[in-house]
């Protein structure tokens, strides 16, 4: 049986490479029907933000790779409570429906997979 994965996401979506490499993990990862979820903490809730302009930055929309998540089997997404509420985001305005956890949550979420990957 496969091992469980969990990938943490801890960057913004205009903060360098991190971002796009955690979707790309999850992209294939669920295409190869492996278990996996997907957490987004910190500066990484960014990327669920609704109304992004990346083109005024000069960088790619990460917005339909995120939406493609649960087409390729990664359902189990998440987000962390603090990280939303600290950087002025509800999770009525994000571009992709997450569970919110907060901290007791988020270390049983960890707890449960046998790998985390964090970029």
């Amino acid at each position: 049986m496969a091992k469980s994965m969990l990938i943490i996401s801890r960057s913004a979506p205009w903060a360098g490479p991190g971002a796009r490499e955690a979707l790309d993990i999850a992209l294939a990862g669920g295409a190869f029907d492996l278990p996996l979820a997907m957490l987004f903490l910190d500066d990484g809730v960014f990327q669920l933000a609704n109304n992004q302009a990346p083109a005024k930055l000069q960088q790619k929309d990460l917005t339909a790779n995120l939406q493609a998540l649960p087409l390729f089997g990664v359902e189990a997404l998440y987000a962390c409570a603090y990280s939303l509420d600290k950087r002025g985001l509800t999770a009525d305005g994000l571009n992709l429906p997450v569970e919110v956890l907060d901290d007791a949550a988020l270390r049983s979420l960890i707890g449960r997979h046998d790998q985390v990957i964090t970029l």
